[in-house]
């Protein structure tokens, strides 16, 4: 079976199937009819030029003054040559409609050569002219009805739009197996048991199993849910059809259902088989929930999926897998058992599943006898599989504008700034903006430095990277699921100690510091409203729906509490906000000396790692009383 988007090469493949239209000489066949229309014109209207018009008495004076030497009579016209002329005609003059049998002996007499012509137009220019218009209006409606096609999905047939626009993928063509997969053991488990059923569907069946009709992939993008489907599909054996929720959407009504039934029908005769349905958020999401009274057009598509996973029978082998991050849109009705049966969430990968996945990435990539993976991998916390595939690639690029022939650690550390953090642009700060901007992540660095619960300062720079002036960056030592009272505290404390430190050597604060309020703010209003940190309130959560940290927004939220409340959660915020900015000055204040020569050294350097900070500062183990 071939993919329906590639109809125009099947008919080059295939001589016997006639193209539409006119095929690949449609061009030169409108050309042509062109060519014809302008000659037809043109031939109508060049006997017309430079003729001038006579009346009937000049006529007759000019005739018998010999002025005239020849005539040509059609009808009521007659077109004349003067003495002088050698070829052509040089003026006209209509007849009298009664017949003047005179005419003919004057012309006669005065030895003026006559042409008669039949005044009927020829055949073949009747034919012509009553057949070239609609030639050319039929043409016309053909030619934009194929076009119209072309836009809207393929031009094997007048109804093609409606096909599936899903691509089949055979066992050679799905890829590599579950052997290309780093990481994501659990899931690969789960989905083991599918590729069994597939394989040996009889096991099942003599024990009164049912498999699963849907499997739903949650998780944040770049987790490896599309690699692996694919990967499942290769493990499996069967046909993988593979479509993007938004391809079932188009502008005409009863498109998408149509091509739902198109897929599921396809799938049904070459069962057992895998249908792969991407981003099933943008057609999957709670119906009735549209801007302007709803989308008619999403939600028939929906009612689609829905009956066709409803219409599988025990006997059919036919499995859809769907990937989404957003689990938290779609329509209950699509969640329930006996659709998707199964959910399989796939999270940021740990620190063996990177490893793991660097190795994939690095597999053939040359490197340097000093590159040291698990250090690489240690400064990846928090990046998903396609941010390891990127950090590689951005390396090797470096390496090779710089004509290495290997990859050393200079490269990755280069790579992960890059990912992180963008590019440098030491071209956007001028001198007199150095000071400052030096002064604020020192003021984070210090923090960072002393503060007991937080995370360890790998790098403080003040070299402008995408959109922040400086960066101060911090990096766990473990990874964390559970977010304490005490490292969030810290965390406040960190993100208002540049503003203190601006405070503290300038008497004054800047716009650089609007980013790290807005995070501080919604980190306290997160400890307030979501987790309960607050003595005032309670133990009482005050966030309406699921909370996840790889989960949207919404446009707007119900709040299910009162304006008294709504005012006691914005003291608290406050509170704590005050209290992390009372610690920094307190921080700041007793570590002045250092603080100045952090600055410096930023001046300096522009850049400083943890060996340096120690250097610099000492065993942050020493003074941390402030913090506490």
């Amino acid at each position: 079976m071939t993919d329906p988007d590639d109809n125009d090469q099947d008919n080059q493949k295939n001589p016997s199937e006639k193209p539409f239209l006119f095929g690949r000489y449609e061009y030169l066949m409108w050309l042509l009819i062109m060519i014809t229309t302008s000659l037809y014109f043109f031939s109508l209207n060049q006997n017309s030029q430079a003729i001038k018009t006579l009346n009937y008495t000049e006529l007759l004076n000019q005739v018998e003054g010999g002025q005239i030497t020849a005539v040509e009579i059609q009808g009521l016209q007659l077109r004349g040559r003067s003495r002088g002329a050698t070829s052509g005609y040089d003026f006209k003059t209509t007849l009298p409609e009664f017949i003047d049998h005179q005419l003919l002996d004057i012309l006669s007499a005065n030895h003026v050569a006559v042409e008669i012509k039949s005044s009927q137009t020829p055949t073949w220019l009747q034919l012509l002219m009553g057949v070239l218009p609609w030639l050319l209006i039929i043409g016309f409606f053909v030619y934009s009805g194929r076009m119209m096609r072309n836009r809207i999905g393929g031009s094997s047939g007048p109804f093609s739009f409606t096909q599936s626009r899903a691509r089949r993928f055979d066992k050679k063509e799905s890829g590599p197996g579950y052997e290309s997969v780093a990481g994501l053991e659990s899931a690969k488990q789960e989905l083991q048991e599918i590729i069994d059923y597939l394989k040996t569907p009889e096991k099942f069946r003599a024990l009164g199993a049912k498999m699963p009709k849907g499997i739903l992939m949650m998780g944040p993008p770049g987790t490896g849910k599309t690699l692996l489907a694919r990967a499942t599909a290769a493990e499996a054996g069967v046909p993988f059809y593979s479509i993007s929720g938004s391809e079932f959407i188009e502008m005409y009504v009863g498109v998408g259902a149509s091509r739902v039934r198109d897929m599921f029908k396809q799938a049904r005769k070459e069962a057992p088989a895998l249908i792969f349905i991407d981003e099933i958020d943008s057609v999957g999401r709670v119906r009735g929930t549209g801007m302007g009274g709803g989308n008619d057009e999403r939600e028939q598509t929906l009612n689609q999926v829905l009956a066709e996973m409803d219409g599988f029978s025990a006997d059919e082998a036919v499995v859809v897998l769907a990937a989404t991050n957003r689990p938290d849109v779609l329509d209950p009705a699509l969640l329930r058992p006996g659709r998707f049966d199964r959910k399989i969430i796939l999270e940021l990968p740990q620190k063996k599943a990177r490893r793991d996945i660097l190795r994939v990435h690095t597999r053939g990539t040359p490197l340097a006898e000093d590159v040291d993976l698990d250090n690489v991998v240690a400064a990846t916390v928090g990046f998903s599989g396609a941010d390891i595939e990127n950090l590689v690639n951005e390396a090797a690029l470096h390496a090779a504008r710089l004509n290495k022939q290997q990859l050393d650690n200079s490269d990755f550390d280069y790579a992960r700034d890059r990912v992180v953090m963008g590019a440098e642009r030491k071209d956007l700060i001028v001198v007199g903006e150095r000071q400052r901007i030096a002064c604020h992540e020192a003021g984070h660095a210090l923090a960072a430095f002393y503060a007991e619960h937080s995370d360890p300062v790998q790098r403080v720079t003040i070299i402008p990277r995408g959109r922040a002036l400086g960066m101060t960056e911090q990096l766990p030592e473990e990874e964390r699921h559970n977010l304490v009272d005490d490292y969030l505290r810290d965390r406040l404390t960190i993100l208002l100690a540049g503003r203190g430190a601006e405070k503290q050597l300038f008497n004054n604060t800047s716009s650089g510091a609007a980013d790290d309020l807005q995070q501080a703010t919604k980190l306290a209003r997160h400890m307030v409203m979501n987790w309960g940190m607050s003595d005032a309130l309670g133990p009482v959560g005050y966030r309406a729906g699921e909370a996840h940290p790889f989960l949207g927004m919404e446009l707007s939220e119900p709040k299910e509490y009162s304006e008294a409340t709504a005012e006691l959660i914005d003291q608290e915020v406050r509170k704590l906000l005050t209290q992390a900015e009372t610690l920094v000055s307190e921080l700041l204040g007793s570590h002045a000396e250092q603080l100045q020569q952090l600055i410096d050294a930023l001046l300096k350097h522009e850049s400083l790692d943890r060996q340096h900070l120690i250097k610099l500062l000492g065993d942050p183990s020493v003074d941390r009383a402030v913090c506490e």
